[in-house]
């Protein structure tokens, strides 16, 4: 079973589209989108959710205000200005929920053991059926944290149904930039496909990214997107690709079926033929034949 992982270094490149031609034109395959903090690929594939469950991502501090005898210990020793201090003689110190990076500082020095250390719900996970194959995705509650986690889960999850049905590969919808969920969505994959697009700061964002999988050596290859609405800063990513012994494996011209396909809730491919969709069927090709 091999995994494709579809990354960007920033948002708004046409990841997400282009995963979803690669959707409809796979075989054999399971789909996962990792982007758990502004997930869109539903959007395309329209799930049908068939199984889910909570993600519990962490602990958060909660002070039991019986036991609390005052001392203000938890106060001075939190970094994160988490505990609030009381504003009267008989009030107790508390923790603010949304302050708390939960880690466990005052709970361990606490002396009167007052202070509870309790998991959280930090998001959702599902398994759905879309029209083309199973997807795994999730949902990360709003404002919270371990995203990155969440990220293996999806992918965990991924893999499991892909056992299950003994598919060949699994396509990977990835988060943008460098972060944490970027290193959990690419980390023992097969093969990593970068979205950029000809801009200054396109060429800023590639550099981070190819540098990311070079550190993991991850084979990758570069996708111009609307390549030729600035074909100088095009032919700056290929040199810098080329610099780097990284394979541009296509440009997609500047195509409005792509802005229609999305009105329409469908992948470019799905649409009829255009110069976009006949340039991602050629991407699709090399990279079957890459992955066999």
């Amino acid at each position: 079973m091999k995994q494709l992982v579809i990354i960007s270094g920033k948002g708004g490149t046409g990841k997400t589209s282009i995963t979803a031609a690669f959707a409809a034109l796979a075989k054999k395959h399971v789909m996962a989108d990792c982007d758990v903090d502004a997930a869109d690929l539903h959007l395309i594939l329209e799930p049908r959710i068939k199984d889910s469950g909570t993600f519990i991502g962490g602990k958060q501090a909660e002070i039991k205000a019986e036991d609390c005898t005052g001392c203000g210990i938890c106060h001075r020793l939190c970094k994160f200005e988490a505990i609030i201090p009381p504003d009267k003689p008989k009030e107790k110190y508390a923790v603010d929920p949304l302050g708390c990076e939960g880690c466990g500082v005052c709970v361990w020095f606490c002396p009167e053991d007052a202070i509870d250390f309790n998991e959280t719900v930090n998001g959702e996970w599902f398994i759905s059926d879309t029209r083309f194959a199973p997807m795994a995705h999730a949902r990360l509650g709003i404002a919270e944290e371990n995203s990155g986690k969440l990220v293996s889960l999806v992918r965990e999850k991924a893999r499991d149904v892909a056992e299950e049905q003994n598919a060949d590969l699994i396509i990977i919808d990835g988060p943008p930039g460098t972060g944490c969920p970027v290193i959990a969505s690419i980390t023992g994959s097969d093969y990593v496909l970068t979205v950029t697009e000809p801009t200054t700061s396109g060429i800023h964002d590639l550099k981070r990214v190819i540098e990311l999988t070079e550190h993991f050596k991850i084979p990758a290859a570069v996708i111009i997107n609307k390549h030729d609405i600035n074909p100088d800063i095009s032919r700056k990513i290929e040199a810098l690709a080329e610099s780097r012994d990284i394979h541009v494996i296509g440009k997609i011209p500047y195509d409005e079926s792509i802005t229609g396909a999305q009105i329409q809730g469908k992948s470019v491919i799905e649409t009829g033929p255009s110069p976009a969709a006949d340039e991602i069927i050629k991407i699709w090709q090399k990279i079957s034949t890459i992955l066999e």
